[in-house]
């Protein structure tokens, strides 16, 4: 493709895209521990695993290898990508599960910090870095908690809670290889180290950025999760550990007490759904932006994607313009619903859907002037051969999140109360115990009520637009999940490393694709291909007639999915 679109790229995207290049150019030849191709789709019928850090998918794997189910298994991997992906996951953030049982009953947890119930006063806007950004507690250590209690209570779950840490615990103690994508952020924020004291003086090694593959090892981390193994996760919230970790915040400078930790509750809800195709697709409910993907696949179910060629700029504008019908409901409505109405059936209504598709031109796009809402996310699929599934995010929401630790606990806090607004009328202003927005939305495609799909992406703002591809692609134009994932894919909007409100799309979408955009009124920006700002989605697809289980992670991620 010529170099057409280049020009619009700014000094920070050149490096973004430059930095892609050299993991994207590393992934499909990375070699896995195994031996074989990290990028290869994965097939089992006796249960299978993914997330973007193979280390964690082993642990999953070993979990289900010795008789544990996939809530088991989800667990093990959410904590070991706690420590061995710090940059976006982690005890001190938050963390979101769909799960289905054997007999097609489905419940999610949602598990989102508050706000303290003294609010600290700003001037101008909530910092986004910082003690002054450590505004709302952590839920992630609460939902792992309550997904045990599941397992234990209606699952048959047959691991205890020790035993499903003990591998975090290990590559915490005796370490870990340093991943490309932790080099790639620490390399790309190192600028701003000094808002990152917590990664300067955790992350780096003798002041400097470790090298990829380099051991690493987090000894204070390993102390603080060995006592929550011994005394179990609510300690995390209002036990001895809590004591340790409301003494670190305190001292870091966060609002956050003692009774807003021992008030921090993971809630267990019904899913929220919509019809698609021959199935229905499941997400959380607000504060999560779930509803925002459901809208998003609720408009092109009103349009005949089989008429249309995958790949085509048919297929990138019309995704982008439900996208962008979505993202206006959703910046109007979406906020914690326990202290604002949230239209959710109306917005997943047949009249709104029905109007909203209806509002889509084929040859022109809608201007495009919202604000993008950042965060980084890791995805967590599981499924076993009893029929239980379990579809996960967890997040510190920016990379390495506050950038602040709690004292001597190896706890990076996350910063996700500064997604809250300072203003009024705003539907996500900052008020006392309140949850923020949240853009995490793990997802499950039903089909018989029962699992058919198991999906989620990183990614921000970007989540529904990676999901409304990569669904696409499976379920209306049959793509196994690693071909759906290793498509081009775009973002529409501002993000970190670009201000404008550009269409940025893989380079190789094709010359084509990119001038006719353009000329339907999409301001396009080229990034390259394989880029990390696309997200990096994994999926598990289950074949409910042959029992066969497929599964793929991002070839732009440093993960896999493994079958047993």
């Amino acid at each position: 493709m010529r170099n057409k679109f280049l020009p619009n790229m700014n000094r920070r995207d050149f490096l973004s895209a430059s930095g892609v290049m050299a993991l994207g150019s590393m992934s499909p030849l990375a070699m896995a521990l195994d031996g074989k191709p990290k990028n290869m789709l994965a097939t089992s019928s006796k249960g299978m695993v993914t997330s973007p850090h193979e280390l964690a998918t082993n642990a999953g794997l070993d979990v289900l290898k010795s008789g544990g189910n996939a809530l088991e298994a989800a667990i093990a991997i959410a904590s070991c990508l706690n420590v061995t992906y710090p940059h976006f996951s982690g005890f001190g953030g938050d963390a979101f599960m769909i799960i289905s049982d054997r007999n097609g009953k489905v419940r999610t947890l949602s598990g989102i910090g508050q706000a303290p119930a003294v609010l600290p006063k700003y001037s101008g806007a909530i910092p986004v870095r910082g003690p002054q950004s450590m505004l709302t507690t952590a839920a992630n250590v609460d939902t792992l908690g309550k997904a045990f209690d599941i397992s234990r209570n209606e699952l048959a779950g047959t691991k205890s809670w020790a035993e499903l840490l003990k591998p975090a615990i290990g590559f915490a103690r005796n370490g870990f290889s340093v991943s490309p994508s932790e080099r790639f952020w620490m390399d790309f924020r190192q600028k701003e180290m000094n808002d990152l004291p917590g990664v300067a003086q955790n992350f780096m090694i003798d002041g400097k950025v470790p090298e990829v593959g380099q051991l690493f090892k987090q000894p204070q981390l390993a102390d603080t999760l060995e006592m929550l193994a011994v005394r179990g996760y609510r300690d995390f919230y209002d036990g001895k550990l809590a004591e340790r970790i409301t003494q670190g915040l305190k001292s870091a400078g966060s609002p956050l007490t003692a009774a807003d930790l021992a008030a921090t509750q993971a809630r267990i809800e019904p899913p929220l759904r919509v019809a698609y195709r021959d199935g229905v697709l499941l997400a959380n409910q607000p504060p999560t932006q779930g509803i925002t993907t459901l809208e998003i696949m609720g408009i092109l179910d009103r349009f005949d994607l089989k008429k249309i060629p995958e790949g085509s700029a048919d297929y990138y504008h019309l995704l982008v313009e439900a996208v962008k019908r979505a993202f206006i409901d959703r910046n109007n409505y979406v906020a914690d619903p326990e202290f604002v109405n949230v239209p959710s059936s109306k917005l997943l209504s047949k009249v709104n859907l029905d109007q909203r598709a209806g509002s889509i031109q084929m040859e022109h796009a809608l201007a495009w002037p919202h604000v993008f809402k950042t965060g980084d996310t890791v995805y967590i699929g599981a499924t076993d051969a009893q029929g239980n599934s379990v579809s996960m995010l967890q997040t510190v929401y920016f990379d390495w999140g506050s950038g602040v630790m709690t004292g001597d606990t190896g706890i990076l806090w996350h910063n996700r109360g500064a997604s809250f607004s300072l203003k009024p009328d705003h539907p996500n202003v900052l008020q006392a115990g309140k949850r923020p927005f949240h853009t995490l939305n793990p997802g499950m495609y039903l089909k018989n009520d029962k699992p058919h799909i198991l999906y989620g992406t990183q990614g921000a703002d970007g989540q529904p637009q990676t999901l409304a591809t990569i669904l696409t692609r499976m379920i209306d134009y049959g793509m196994d999940p690693l071909t759906a994932l290793s498509r081009p894919r775009f973002l529409l909007g501002k993000t970190f490393s670009d201000s404008r409100d550009s269409l940025k799309l893989e380079k190789d979408a094709g010359e084509q694709v990119f001038q006719e955009l353009a000329r339907r009124g999409h301001e396009m920006s080229v990034i390259s291909a394989q880029s990390p700002l696309s997200g990096h989605p994994g999926a598990i697809v289950i074949d409910q007639k042959s029992g066969v289980f497929s599964g793929a992670h991002d070839p732009r991620s440093d993960g896999r999915a493994l079958g047993v």
